[in-house]
């Protein structure tokens, strides 16, 4: 309270604004719970004094109308026919076209994502065409799994070099990760001699592959914390690796407590593996809620749901009851969190260390008028 009130007086004295506006804003921005404290205040006037308002939603910038919105449904209409109709070669001379006119020109958000997301499309089926990857996971990683996926960043690169879509760069990122995981599983394989090495050893399997998780989630972090204020396009590319860095965690973790590869099996029976999930998914959370990433929530929510589910079927209810229990409960999970998302966010960042909290977003709110 001390602190704000100094501030708003050295700017009655530089005359930024009248005695009057000082006197009332004080009382305006107490109640609003702005604070003073890790440069939170201080990143905010700057933007104020840039006629910026500072926002406490996550506000990904790839919807900017329903122009954009009408102009994607053209799009997809109009590669999926072509896909239908024509060879897969005739389709990626689409995708360019319609990039350097809608994108490149035009700089539209929605239509730049359904168009990188049609390029992913279009190189899963061309890598799938010339490489044939094994579908049985823990069996022999042979060249033609690294192969498939090398094409992947190559071709993710250069669309990002040309059009700078945070999503081609985010999915550029993601399967460079996914080809040195396919090489760490070579080399390993490669090592032990035995084909069926990660059959085997399925552990071995589920540390690499959580080590990889991290790793993504790390660069995620990167990209976020340079951008702690959200006003550049790092905070796009870190909104799309935070959606796939995790599922990724939540996935290396059950992969740790289960080796039988069924992602469904959580939900048959209440055992350890349970509560483990149901803990892994409250911890994504927290991790989204300190970070301000929305994505961490929404990414366990299946799984948490599968928990949930599989702790309601052990009762003598009907299938329809724990059903819709389960339901009734993930869906009050994601109100409470939705709802009381900035509150409880303070709650959290006043119980960090200050070291910590200065270099996360901000947890308060400066109204513009």
């Amino acid at each position: 309270m001390t602190e704000l009130r100094s501030i708003l007086n050295e700017a009655v004295r530089q005359e930024l604004i009248s005695p009057e506006a000082g006197g009332r804003l004080l009382p305006f921005l107490t109640e609003r719970g702005v604070v003073v404290g890790g440069g939170v205040v201080e990143a905010q006037l700057a933007m104020a004094a840039e006629g910026q308002a500072w926002s406490d939603t996550e506000t990904p910038r790839f919807v900017r109308g329903f122009h954009d919105v009408l102009i994607t449904i053209g799009v997809a209409v109009a590669l999926g026919g072509l896909w239908g109709l024509a060879a897969l070669y005739a389709v990626l001379p689409a995708i360019i076209v319609l990039s350097e006119i809608l994108v490149r020109r035009q700089r539209l958000a929605l239509p730049a994502v359904s168009l990188t997301i049609a390029l992913f499309c279009w190189t899963f089926l061309l890598m799938s065409f010339f490489f044939k990857p094994g579908t049985a996971f823990f069996n022999d990683i042979g060249a033609d799994m690294t192969q498939f996926v090398a094409g992947f960043p190559i071709i993710l690169a250069l669309y990002y070099a040309r059009y700078r879509v945070p999503l081609s760069l985010a999915l550029c990122i993601m399967s460079a990760l996914a080809l040195v995981f396919t090489l760490l599983l070579r080399l390993l394989q490669w090592a032990s001699g035995d084909p069926a090495f990660f059959g085997n050893h399925p552990m071995v399997l589920a540390v690499i592959f959580l080590v990889c998780a991290l790793g993504l989630f790390a660069t995620a972090l990167y990209f976020d914390l340079g951008d702690r204020l959200r006003q550049t396009t790092r905070s796009d590319i870190a909104f799309w690796l935070h959606l796939g860095a995790a599922p990724a965690l939540l996935f290396s973790v059950r992969l740790l407590i289960s080796f039988d590869g069924s992602w469904l099996d959580v939900a048959q029976t209440v055992s350890i593996k349970t509560p483990i999930v149901v803990i892994s998914v409250a911890v994504l959370m927290l991790i989204g809620l300190v970070i301000d990433r929305r994505a961490f929530v929404t990414s366990g929510l299946l799984s948490l749901g599968f928990a949930i589910y599989g702790i309601f079927r052990q009762g003598s209810a009907t299938v329809d009851t724990y059903i819709y229990t389960t339901l009734i409960v993930v869906g009050a999970i994601v109100l409470i969190i939705g709802t009381g998302w900035m509150p409880l966010r303070r709650i959290v960042l006043r119980a960090l260390p200050a070291a910590i909290s200065q270099k996360l977003p901000p947890a308060v709110l400066v109204a513009m008028s």
